[in-house]
């Protein structure tokens, strides 16, 4: 009901304001600017659905080698001690949970397309074990805030785009990011584990966080020294070699189990283009949300507003030019990766405003976009506490960002 509320208050917000700019301030281009808004996301919005059918079509396809050679099984009882602890209503060795752990470890390493359909993949898995099929089960709330908090290893497109922008050294908001990300990751865990009565102070959930740390300074102090060019070489051929490694051990794991892969490999493809066209409704219908609520200037509102607030208590200001990437994050991916760029092009790359936009572009996920597209994959249309979850996640990560922004390059 939370979604509900939501995308009907986008319209009304939106018509009221588009309709005060035509009487008040004569603005008569608003609504023909809002309408045409609004039909260009539709269309981006079946374009994006239809982008992923390719993708999806393949990892599905893979991923129904990897069940029915049993590699998903093995997954799953290597991780059953974490996620039966954050997932006590998933029976220990279920598919699901090798599913979650790969779409984890791809978000982890900025694998986008590969996280999207492995994501799915697990959104189906649970939805076998959830007995009302259009109301989102706890697991599945679980799942989709710790995604929607977006566990990032390594921020490959931020750093691309910062290269692409003139930075001196793209990659310094590596660690900043990397703090934003596991920050924002650990508030969405703790929001849903307190929804859900979950006690996160288990040893498995302990080790977890303990091997994360650890990866951080490794990741740290095997990048830190390199040009940024190298780093963005070697970022890029680390996510090259997990995808292609988990292609090839599936397929052989298949062959040597003496499994048709083949004919697994097409089952499963036929499942992932079925999956991306289901999607295409609940996408069109966030993003034209969205785009009316953009378009008559809501969102400057808000950030304004948020300005003159700050700015009255006498606190510093320089992260409110910032603040409208964090905000639209939440709502639109390439609309927040166009502002980050926006502000870089303004500021500067290597400003304080440039990097905290940067660093709140790493540290937030798409949270209606992931809402639209995993639960309407399954056909879920209750989605309970996930969206308040999903956005104390988000808002954790923005002033986290905020914060370290300043204790870094502040």
């Amino acid at each position: 009901m939370a979604l509900n509320y939501i995308w009907i208050a986008f319209f009304i917000i939106a018509f009221i304001v588009a309709l005060v700019k035509l009487i008040f301030f004569g603005d008569t281009a608003i609504f023909s600017a809002v309408t045409t808004g609004m039909f260009d996301s539709a269309k981006t919005g079946a374009e994006i659905s239809l982008g992923l059918i390719g993708i999806m079509t393949f990892w599905l396809g893979i991923m129904k080698i990897g069940e029915r050679a049993g590699m998903i099984s093995l997954f799953a009882r290597a991780t059953s001690s974490f996620f039966s602890k954050l997932f006590p209503d998933v029976p220990k060795g279920h598919p699901a949970n090798g599913s979650v752990i790969m779409n984890f470890s791809a978000n982890m390493l900025g694998l986008d397309n590969a996280a999207t359909p492995l994501g799915l993949k697990a959104m189906q898995e649970l939805q076998e074990l959830n007995p009302e099929k259009e109301t989102a089960s706890n697991a599945q709330i679980m799942f989709l805030v710790l995604n929607t908090a977006g566990l990032t290893l390594i921020p490959t497109s931020v750093i691309a785009l910062r290269m692409a922008a003139g930075a001196t050294n793209p990659a310094d908001i590596f660690i900043p990011s990397l703090i934003g990300t596991f920050i924002s990751f650990i508030s969405g865990m703790i929001a849903v584990s307190l929804y859900q009565k979950i006690n996160l102070f288990k040893l498995p959930i302990l080790v977890f966080f303990g091997l994360f740390i650890g990866i951080m300074f490794t990741l740290y102090f095997s990048l830190k020294g390199l040009p940024p060019k190298e780093m963005e070489i070697a970022t890029g051929l680390l996510g090259g070699i997990v995808i292609f490694s988990v292609v090839i051990l599936f397929i052989s794991y298949g062959a040597i189990k003496k499994l048709n892969v083949y004919e697994a490999f097409i089952d499963g493809a036929k499942e992932g283009f079925q999956t991306a066209v289901m999607i295409i409704p609940f996408l069109i219908a966030i993003l034209v949300a969205i785009s009316a609520f953009r378009t008559t200037g809501c969102m400057d509102y808000l950030v304004n507003g948020i300005g003159y607030i700050v700015s009255s208590f006498g606190l510093d200001t320089r992260f409110v030019p910032s603040l409208p990437v964090g905000l639209m994050k939440s709502l639109s991916g390439g609309g927040a990766r166009g502002l980050m760029l926006d502000v870089m092009k303004t500021y500067g790359p290597d400003s304080f405003q440039g990097r905290l936009a940067c660093i709140m572009q790493g540290s937030t996920e798409t949270t209606f976009y992931v809402l639209a597209v995993y639960f309407g994959s399954v056909g879920i249309k209750r989605t309970r506490y996930a969206v308040a979850c999903g956005l104390i996640a988000d808002f954790v990560g923005i002033i986290a960002a905020i914060f370290i922004g300043y204790m870094f390059f502040g």
